[in-house]
């Protein structure tokens, strides 16, 4: 239809069928946010795939894991979402994939700051006013030149070392599946509005 690919932006889900047909969009230069990210194969396969921009959920990670593991918090250190957006920046820095990270779904600003010098945040307002009443220096935790000589080996995925390593995480199994339900209860939603 003529539009701007360069002021297009398509949310998939990343799902193995979402990643291929994601890395189909992006050779016609349409460009892809890939969310419900809550594994490191699910990264590692879409900066594989070439994709524009992933989009790691840090605080339903962290819940999950809360819920699990039956505790209140974390100390900012040990939080799992922000470990697990740490561990997917600094693998794509170290191998040079050109694919964004942007962290999203944050439930403090400690979640926020462990991951100062991210590519992206995406912070809702109550968390950013917080934020800017905050007194202190924000310290750079991420950082692109220091991943670059960090010890992080290649990892290679097929499809079906994709589906196991996201079976063996029942996490990430259940986040997974859980955003998808929510995903076509709001599709549906948006249809009856528009077909009303």
């Amino acid at each position: 239809i003529g539009a701007d690919t360069r002021r297009i932006l398509i949310k998939v889900a990343s799902t193995w069928e979402g990643i291929r047909a994601a890395e189909e969009l992006e050779k016609r230069n349409i460009h892809c946010n890939l969310t419900l990210m809550f594994s490191f194969e699910q990264a590692v396969a879409c900066a594989d795939a070439g994709v524009t921009l992933v989009s790691p959920f840090v605080g339903r990670t962290s819940d999950w894991y809360k819920k699990n593991d039956g505790i209140e918090a974390y100390a900012p250190g040990d939080d799992p979402g922000s470990q697990l957006v740490t561990r997917i920046y600094n693998y794509y820095k170290r191998h040079g994939f050109e694919t964004v990270v942007m962290g999203a779904s944050f439930r403090n600003t400690d979640q926020i700051l462990q991951l100062a010098g991210c590519d992206l945040l995406t912070i809702s307002p109550t968390l950013m006013e917080e934020l800017m009443l905050a007194d202190g220096e924000v310290p750079r935790l991420l950082d692109a030149e220091k991943a670059r000589s960090m010890e992080l080996e290649r990892v290679d995925l097929d499809e079906s070392h994709f589906r196991w390593s996201l079976n063996e995480n029942p996490m990430a199994t259940e986040k997974l599946a859980e955003g998808i339900r929510r995903f076509a209860a709001d599709a549906d939603k948006l249809l009856a509005m528009v077909t009303a």
